[in-house]
């Protein structure tokens, strides 16, 4: 690509993203206040997404205004189970979602890490 097109791009780029106010979520894993990981992917979702909800409140927004969950699942783990626990407590919030299946998660024992985007609107 022929650099005038690419300094246009990055310029367009850079005042969208200068007008988004924007929170990102770093990846919460299925424990409670404790520190303790709960138990079994249908609990570790739960609690995970408990926990987003926890952090996007207290950064000032909600589901509403998620744009993008990325969840992922250590590999063999019954998506399904972690996809319904996870509704349990979201609800019918619509937002795109990438799921990724890994080998494992930094913490020994994670079944499940969620992170969020969210955008709010001005």
């Amino acid at each position: 690509m022929p650099r005038g097109v690419i300094d246009e791009l990055h310029g367009m780029l850079r005042q969208i993203l200068e007008s988004i106010d924007g929170r990102w979520i770093g990846g919460q894993l299925g424990t409670d206040s404790t520190g303790k990981l709960l138990d079994g992917i249908e609990a570790q979702s739960t609690q995970a997404m408990r926990n987003v909800l926890t952090v996007l409140a207290a950064a000032g927004t909600g589901p509403e205004h998620v744009v993008k969950l990325n969840i992922y699942l250590v590999s063999g783990v019954d998506a399904q189970v972690g996809y319904a626990a996870s509704r349990s407590v979201w609800g019918d919030h619509r937002t795109a979602i990438t799921v990724v299946s890994t080998a494992g998660h930094a913490r020994p024992g994670a079944l499940v890490e969620i992170d969020a985007v969210a955008i709010i609107p001005e």
